[in-house]
């Protein structure tokens, strides 16, 4: 098992769970309150650790009781932070967000230090990638540092794997550096500028394709996931939980599955796997709270048998629901 890089954003997030969420003006009660560590990158980092992955996490944060927190927090967990940034011009970042009855979420980012990650300290880390398996990235750091850290990866043939995360525009030039694109239903549409109403599934993911994406994984919520190539397509179902809290799953997705990846598991498999992960994700509150370790997701997989049209059964849910 080789060393997986993450490069991108810690926050810390400020979750209020709410029946329904508010109206233009209005103010609600919340139903209580969690203060948890939480950024898309963190996420993917923490996750692809508690799936077995060896991982390297490079992120920015404040010098600040939150930035000192998490730094200790990582370590604890098992990440390597020992190439993490600290600034005193900018705080830790922070997200609030709210989550209602239907584990739907709104979330407000204030991005902080995330943003001081520049191209130029991409730069310092070019042993970092060169000796890496695979890095992963998502879209709250600066896109011209996500740019810079795919140049680099390409220079030395490590692959990348980019969830588009936020929903951000991207072109040609970046799609064709990334070995692996994860996007959700929104993404795509902003990266392709073609709706899934119009063109299907199929459609937006060959648009991706055409514009040099090596592997295209649209995820699908519910309905599972997409896999596809040039060469090859493969539909991957989603397992059927209850949903309590949505924030993370993209993240425990992409981090379980390359944290497979870099064990050897052949794509497929790895999705699985990764949408075992986000199943169990979603039936908990909180981001990084709610990821599962390696071990709960192969119990969880043992506890369910496939039908015979190749979707999932829960035949036996144990103490994770």
């Amino acid at each position: 098992m080789s060393k997986i890089l993450v490069i991108g954003s810690s926050n810390t997030d400020l979750i209020t769970k709410v029946k329904r969420f508010p109206l233009a003006g209005e103010t609600i009660t919340g139903r209580f309150f969690l203060q948890a560590m939480g950024g898309k990158g963190a996420n993917q980092a923490l996750a692809a650790r508690r799936s077995g992955g060896d991982v390297r996490f490079v992120t920015c944060l404040g010098s600040d009781s939150n930035g000192r927190s998490a730094i200790q927090y990582y370590a604890d967990e098992g990440l390597d932070v020992s190439r993490a940034l600290e600034v005193n011009d900018a705080p830790t970042g922070t997200a609030v967000i709210l989550v209602n009855d239907e584990g739907e979420n709104i979330i407000v980012l204030n991005p902080g230090a995330n943003h001081r990650i520049s191209p130029t300290h991409i730069s310092n880390l070019a042993d970092d990638i060169r000796t890496a398996s695979i890095v992963m990235l998502q879209m709250e750091i600066p896109l011209e540092t996500v740019i810079r850290v795919c140049e680099v990866a390409n220079e030395h043939n490590v692959p990348v794997m980019l969830n588009v995360a936020p929903a951000t525009e991207i072109d040609t030039k970046l799609v064709r550096r990334v070995a692996y694109i994860v996007v959700n239903e929104t993404e795509i549409e902003a990266i392709t500028r073609q709706r899934i109403e119009d063109v299907g599934e199929d459609g937006v993911i060959d648009q991706l394709l055409t514009m040099g994406a090596t592997t295209v994984i649209l995820t699908l919520g519910r309905k599972g996931c997409i896999v596809k190539s040039v060469s090859f397509r493969h539909a991957v179902p989603a397992f059927e939980v209850e949903t309590v809290d949505s924030t993370a799953a993209g993240d425990t997705f992409c981090g379980a599955m390359v944290a497979q990846l870099s064990k050897g598991r052949d794509l497929v498999d790895a999705i699985r796997f990764a949408t075992a992960a986000a199943a169990i994700c979603v039936t908990r509150m909180g981001a990084q709270p709610s990821i599962p370790s390696e071990v709960e997701v192969d119990n969880f997989l043992t506890d369910c048998s496939a039908h015979a049209n190749g979707q999932y059964k829960k035949i036996n849910s144990g103490s994770i629901f």
